[in-house]
């Protein structure tokens, strides 16, 4: 039967939850226990709100030189590289991204998107307070979570249109969307199968007009969906998977922290997106089993690695894990 893309992935869809002025008790004992991600509207974010214009940023985010992608394309694709790094003074950047400077790269069209880093990107985990102390002054972020326990607060600016990348993060995180509009489509980690990973991203790149003969059980997929405003938060919990499409240039800050033991994680990871040291483990033990399953015949290697994948989902697999059931 021929599948119609757009009519079957609609039926797929579920609106993402709003909660209007949440609290911290209501957000542990309400939102946070189901591991599903939420809209929050209503909550004081500071004035950054109405300051953050293009000519307050210029002025008081600096001239330090910032990396930034720079794509002729408004799909960002990091598997296969289809933007090119750049470096460009904070202010000008700001400009460009918010096409008040005719100036380019590529081409007249081309899209810009900025993911801070921290001073010495090999060595420093990016922070707001640190890279941007002046902007850091009008943001407030939600009391959910213990400063203690808080990873890094990254600061986000991208040009009209550009979507990013669909990927999973292995830590909870608040995506604070202080000006600009975005669309925000999310998939359960229980989609995995079916969403051609490599690595920690998605090969599906156009997720609303999908190639369904390249990715066939991308139909099967379900997807939350919702819209983020002005002044908007959304709760994105680990391993979701994420796809950002920006309706106009806009500047946000995420916020993560760690809910896992902090000896889960690796300490040497500054950008927060290793998998947890048991999870790279297990995936080194794969990785070696299949390299030895290739000592058999083809016929008995296939047996042999269906035991395991059966093996491994009565043991590991849980049917209630990362459901809604609010």
């Amino acid at each position: 039967m021929e599948i119609n893309n757009e009519n079957y992935i609609k039926k797929q869809v579920i609106q993402l939850k709003q909660i209007n002025g949440v609290t911290r008790q209501a957000f542990l004992d309400e939102v946070y226990p189901k591991r599903v991600p939420m809209i929050f509207t209503g909550l004081d974010i500071g004035p950054c709100r109405e300051k953050w214009t293009t000519d307050y940023l210029a002025q008081f985010g600096g001239s330090a030189d910032v990396k930034i992608h720079v794509s002729a394309s408004h799909q960002l694709d990091f598997i296969n590289k289809n933007f090119l790094y750049r470096s460009l003074p904070f202010d000008k950047f700001v400009r460009r991204a918010a096409n008040e400077d005719k100036q380019f790269f590529l081409c007249e069209n081309e899209c810009y998107y900025l993911r801070a880093l921290g001073d010495d990107p090999r060595k420093d985990i990016a922070k707001i307070d640190k890279q941007f102390p002046r902007l850091a002054q009008d943001i407030v972020f939600p009391d959910f979570f213990d400063g203690d326990s808080v990873f890094s607060s990254v600061f986000r600016i991208a040009s009209a249109k550009v979507q990013l990348w669909t990927h999973y993060d292995v830590m909870d995180n608040l995506l604070i969307q202080v000006t600009g509009r975005k669309r925000v489509v999310l998939f359960s980690p229980k989609e995995v199968e079916n969403l051609y990973i490599v690595g920690d991203k998605s090969q599906v790149l156009d997720i609303d007009n999908p190639d369904l003969t390249q990715f066939p059980k991308f139909a099967n997929v379900q997807r939350y969906e919702g819209m983020l405003n002005s002044g908007d938060i959304l709760f994105i919990p680990a391993l979701w998977f994420h796809n950002i499409i920006s309706l106009e240039f806009g500047v946000a800050v995420n916020v993560f922290w760690r809910h896992l033991p902090k000896e889960v994680y690796d300490h040497k990871d500054v950008y927060g997106n290793r998998d947890p040291l048991p999870a790279a483990r297990a995936t080194q033990i794969v990785d070696r089993a299949l390299k030895t399953l290739e000592e058999l015949p083809r016929e008995y290697a296939d047996f042999y690695a269906r035991l395991l994948i059966e093996r491994i989902k009565r043991k590991a697999f849980t049917d209630d894990s990362f459901t809604d059931k609010s």
